[in-house]
């Protein structure tokens, strides 16, 4: 035996997967309630009962056909000698459509235990799984199991242990009782109780066939009825390593074939096993009637859309006047008293004070805002909704040269851009993936919050909440426009259709939403503690130092400098000041960035006070800088680069520099121009 057993966790999207793994390892990884979250294998380990048990979380497919990202890296990792059993975990709830996944791994050839997850749904729903049959008729162990509830863990990994070794799985006695079949069947020998599935004779005498042939030119192969029927299907990556010259047998695709006939045999599982099935779907069809409707579903999603901002924009800045605002300006007056007391150099002073602590003060400030914007999305998302979303813009996307699969990374991008880009690989076509990748940052993510917050605030009074969320609906607008301007262009149709089950709503769990919240606050934190912290520190030497050494004056800083040099490409879309435009530069760092650096280059160090905005306002009403100009801002951060982190994440996913540069000249560029219309448009009303 060996002294590590490897075994890989796999599963449809939405049945439980990670959640179960998480069970296991104690992992703390995002848990959502819908497809395209775990692009990437994960591991993990542990001990039991003197094994030590290596898990890999592979990504959530549906098949182990090769299209997608997501497949190959599952495929691979299956197929490779460092997989020694796989748990195919299978939403129970939704068992036929988690068959044939299951149907797939077992025709490997290697150690698979099905862990039928969320039992207690199905109890709840009324409905009866019949233990014993199902895997006499599949052939392989059955556990059931809860992982949200963590039930059937320990009789999972006991299957798991004892299924491992390859001779425990040569005794195996298949029932199917196929009366009528097998006394139809003329083929020679009796497979019905050698396989699971088992198809026609015609399909049955071409596997043989394509396996004789395969046993004489690759004698070292492990699983030959496998790989025979992947030639069948004519799967590229099978014919190139393993060509055979059989034009008789393999005159053509047969993949059609071997699909329907596996979903013949799925659906005589389901009649034998599953009990008062009918009634389990009532409740989710229900909603999904109104949720899904083809007209009303987008104007509710942008009705969710506006609550959870609403909700963001008042109990996060409730909290953020109450709370955090005082105890940051009681740190910064506590630092500031410390350093007078030890006769710090003035020059350390401005640096500590009107550097750190007031460019990565001014960010924690939002943290009640950041709290409340995750806090609604992981509800969303763990709830069942966001998959709707996707579904309901399946057409929309269509139209535009995509399917709605797109869609998906769109919508993590509202959290943070850079596992919305690497959620692109959930795409087939590579032409897709990278006009998805293009578009995707334009979707206003959580770092921008805190541009909208302070200006929407500062110069539209009672209509700031109107004029913040206003920023989001227009980053969907502009990346919907973007992507059918880039389908006139290209003139070629997405082959990606969408495929996305659509699953039963449920209470969100309240321990993967604590995950997912923590996740990204700390996230957020860290990068006030680190990418803010160097960037303020970088900020206040450029508005701090100029060519003849120290500046005295700001106006003759470095910043001063480059920010004069570039405020004639700025004028034309309002925002011609070299103060903003330093600011904007500071942004390519992180977004957050340009509310502090806003502060730092006006002198203020509590910028997200009343006092402080007071002062802000009137120092730009006195450059000429009003309401459309504070609007103007607001759309140049929304869609202008992206972050450094997002751009190492486009440089990784579309393995160009050249692409990566094209991409952020593309974005500037659009940027650009929406900021320019807007800013005439407005300039019409004042």
């Amino acid at each position: 035996m060996k002294d590590v057993v490897n075994i890989g966790f796999i599963g449809n999207p939405n049945c439980g997967k990670t959640t179960l793994f998480n069970a296991y390892t104690g992992a703390r990884l995002k848990v959502a309630n819908w497809p395209g979250v775990t692009v990437e294998k994960k591991e993990g380990s542990m001990q039991y009962h003197g094994h030590e048990f290596k898990l890999v979380d592979l990504p959530g497919i549906y098949s182990l056909t090769s299209y997608t990202m997501e497949e190959k890296v599952s495929r691979e990792f299956i197929l490779s000698d460092d997989a020694d059993v796989i748990i195919d975990i299978a939403d129970a709830s939704a068992l036929e459509r988690n068959l044939y996944l299951t149907l797939q791994l077992i025709e490997l050839g290697k150690p698979v235990v099905l862990a039928l997850n969320m039992m207690d749904i199905v109890e709840e729903r009324g409905m009866e799984i019949d233990m014993h049959r199902l895997p006499e008729m599949l052939g392989i162990p059955v556990v059931p199991v809860s992982a949200r509830k963590k039930r059937g863990l320990d009789i999972l990994m006991h299957a798991v242990a004892h299924h491992h070794h390859e001779e425990d799985n040569e005794n195996v006695v298949l029932v199917h009782d196929h009366d009528d079949v097998e006394e139809q069947s003329q083929h020679r020998h009796d497979h019905h109780a050698e396989y699971a599935m088992v198809y026609s004779d015609l399909i049955e005498d071409k596997i043989d066939l394509v396996s004789d042939e395969l046993r004489k030119r690759y004698p070292d192969m492990k699983n030959y009825r496998w790989h025979a029927l992947k030639l069948l299907e004519r799967d590229a990556d099978i014919m190139e390593k393993y060509p055979v010259d059989m034009p008789d047998v393999l005159d053509r695709s047969y993949e059609k074939d071997i699909i329907n006939q596996k979903y013949d045999f799925i659906e005589e599982i389901i009649s034998e096993v599953v009990m008062n099935k009918s009634e389990k779907e009532e409740r989710t069809d229900k909603v999904d009637a109104v949720l899904t409707h083809p007209f009303w579903g987008v104007p509710i999603f942008l009705g969710v859309m506006a609550l959870v901002f609403a909700l963001t924009f008042t109990i996060g800045d409730g909290i953020k006047g109450a709370i955090v605002e005082p105890a940051i300006e009681w740190c910064s007056n506590g630092i500031l008293n410390v350093l007078t007391a030890l006769h710090v150099n003035d020059v350390l002073t401005s640096l500590i004070i009107d550097g750190i602590v007031a460019g990565v003060g001014t960010i924690l400030t939002f943290l009640p805002n950041i709290f409340i914007l995750f806090l609604a999305l992981a509800f969303l998302e763990d709830s069942g909704y966001m998959a709707r979303v996707a579904y309901v813009m399946d057409g929309i996307m269509g139209r535009l040269g995509l399917s709605g699969r797109a869609f998906i990374p769109m919508l993590l991008g509202f959290g943070c851009t850079v596992p919305a880009v690497m959620a692109s690989r959930t795409l087939e076509d590579p032409c897709d993936r990278r006009k998805t990748i293009l578009i995707t940052p334009f979707m206003s993510c959580s770092a921008r919050l805190p541009i909208y917050v302070v200006f929407s605030q500062m110069f539209f009074g009672d209509k700031a909440m109107i004029a913040a969320y206003s920023m989001y609906i227009l980053g969907i607008v502009v990346a919907l426009v973007t992507a059918f301007v880039l389908k006139l262009m290209d003139k070629k149709e997405s082959k990606n259709n969408l495929l996305i089950e659509l699953p039963e709503y449920k209470a969100p769990n309240a321990y993967s939403i604590a995950i997912y919240v923590w996740e990204k606050v700390k996230d957020y934190v860290t990068r006030a503690g680190t990418v803010i912290f160097v960037a303020s520190i970088l900020m206040w030497v450029l508005l701090n130092c100029g060519p003849g050494g120290l500046a005295d004056d700001m106006s003759q800083s470095f910043g001063a400098i480059v920010g004069s040099v570039l405020e004639p490409v700025f004028a034309p879309i309002g925002l011609g000041y070299w103060q903003i435009v330093v600011a904007l530069l500071s942004g390519l760092a992180a977004k957050e960035v340009v509310v502090s650096s806003c502060g730092v280059l006006f002198g203020i160090n509590n910028l997200n006070s009343d006092a402080g905005m007071d002062s802000m306002v009137a120092i730009l009403a006195a450059m000429g800088f009003g309401a459309v100009n504070a609007y103007a801002l607001m759309t140049f951060c929304l869609l202008y680069t992206p972050c450094t982190a997002t751009l190492a994440t486009i440089k990784r996913e579309s393995g160009s520099w050249s692409w990566t540069i094209q991409a952020m000249i593309f974005q500037l560029a659009v940027a650009w121009v929406v900021t320019f219309i807007v800013y005439r448009i407005g300039m019409l009303f004042v």
